[in-house]
């Protein structure tokens, strides 16, 4: 699995559809994980060949659970 950091949740949210849109396969759609702390947001995809991809923020400064 390869994971990327974005600017905000919804640019995660944007990143998970876009990549989906592209032809990639949902594999958890962008939330909060509170197994990885309470403003861990994060979204999961497969790319085309399979590969497991995680899209999150974490930023502290963002308000959590922003929708």
């Amino acid at each position: 699995m390869i994971a990327f950091e974005t600017r905000s949740q919804s640019q995660a949210r944007d990143l998970h559809s876009a990549a989906l849109a592209a032809g990639g396969s949902d594999d958890g759609q962008p939330g909060f994980r509170d197994a990885y702390g309470p403003r861990f947001y994060v979204g999961f995809l497969r790319d085309p060949q399979g590969n497991k991809i995680a899209l999150f923020s974490s930023k502290p400064p963002e308000p959590g659970r922003d929708g």
